[in-house]
């Protein structure tokens, strides 16, 4: 989900968290039960978009219709508002984590791509909210893509690594998230080892856990508490995490109760910021109910195949045959092989929670 150190932070008003419940969440709040005109008023108010589209134009990669979809799941770092318990903004917004979630062909399976943050990479010109231009750069570690450009220079810089087009992007609140896990009462987990990091507010010993918000926000982003201290073994965290969540999700009874209903519709919206192809309810919906027979056994997921940089041991560099095979086979609507993330960094993070 790599580096030993990271700068950042933005002033702007969210932070972000990886996540692929978005489409087994949303659709069981928002397409299971009738919301009166007025809540779903409310819920669309809720629901900010970004116009990637028109920043991008026209020179992006072919957008092949052959059923499959691809997202950009990304997460920043900022540290305002409700955040700043986290530590402070040092800053601009980084992307704290990204991925590439591939919906394959009948939306029953999906292979998703971890990119470390600190993977350096040849980062592509690009243009920001506002219309200025931003110069590419050499050796840039992905996370400045957002801090530069925002949401749609990550993708450019996502769709210039892979030369995959990016169908939808996405983006989950920080404190939003912290109260969705609440509102579903809590995330069932298993941890193998201890997991104690003071900078995430997280002490976990081995044993289950019933994880509410706050500590489930600890997880996804410890690093120093497992494996070698890495941000991979972070993203091997959040891979287990994310896995359970969506299990967890797509069994819950929540359309019972309509007080919880009501309560994670509202959390749901609020903590997302999707492209403007998303913003609003309907759209929304129709996209969630695409993913929702996916289960979390038909979820592939691998972290980009990655070394450590010899100049610069806190970063990781691509390993250029391996990232080829990842980009490709999902081009080519076919899983990831297992070739592609042989004898790569890991983070050693892996079986830590289950």
């Amino acid at each position: 989900m790599t580096e030993q150190t990271n700068s950042g932070g933005r002033g702007g008003r969210r932070r972000k968290v990886p996540l692929f419940l978005t489409g087994a969440l949303v659709v069981l709040v928002l397409g299971g039960a009738g919301f009166g005109y007025a809540y779903y008023k409310r819920l669309d108010h809720n629901i900010q978009g970004v116009d990637i589209n028109a920043q991008l134009g026209a020179q992006r990669p072919v957008d092949v219709d052959d059923g499959s979809m691809d997202i950009l799941v990304l997460g920043s770092d900022s540290r305002s508002g409700d955040n700043g318990a986290y530590g402070r903004d040092e800053g601009g917004a980084r992307s704290d984590t990204a991925m590439v979630v591939h919906v394959h062909e009948g939306h029953k399976k999906a292979s998703v791509v971890s990119i470390p943050r600190d993977t350096l990479i040849t980062r592509p010109d690009c243009v920001d909210a506002q219309g200025a231009e931003v110069p590419g750069r050499r050796r840039a570690m992905f996370n400045t893509a957002y801090e530069v450009g925002g949401p749609a220079c990550a993708v450019k810089s996502v769709e210039a690594m892979s030369g995959i087009r990016m169908d939808h992007y996405v983006e989950v609140d920080f404190a939003g998230f912290k109260e969705i896990i609440d509102e579903l009462g809590g995330v069932e987990i298993t941890t193998t080892r201890p997991i104690k990091d003071d900078d995430s507010h997280l002490d976990l010993a081995p044993g289950p856990h019933t994880l509410d918000g706050e500590q489930a926000l600890g997880l996804v982003r410890t690093r120093k508490g497992v494996g070698d201290g890495s941000d991979l073994g972070r993203i091997q965290l959040q891979q287990a995490f994310v896995k359970a969540l969506v299990e967890q999700v797509k069994g819950l009874g929540v359309l019972t109760d309509p007080a919880k209903l009501l309560g994670l519709a509202d959390a749901a919206t609020r903590a997302i910021t999707p492209d403007s192809e998303l913003d609003s309810v309907q759209e929304l919906t129709g996209f969630a109910r695409g993913l929702s027979g996916i289960d979390a056994a038909n979820v592939h997921m691998v972290t980009l195949p990655v070394v450590y940089d010899r100049i610069d041991p806190n970063r990781v560099v691509p390993l250029e045959r391996q990232s080829a095979q990842v980009w490709e086979a999902l081009r080519a609507d076919l899983p990831v092989p297992a070739t592609a993330t042989k004898d790569t960094a890991t983070g050693a993070a892996e079986g830590v929670v289950g």
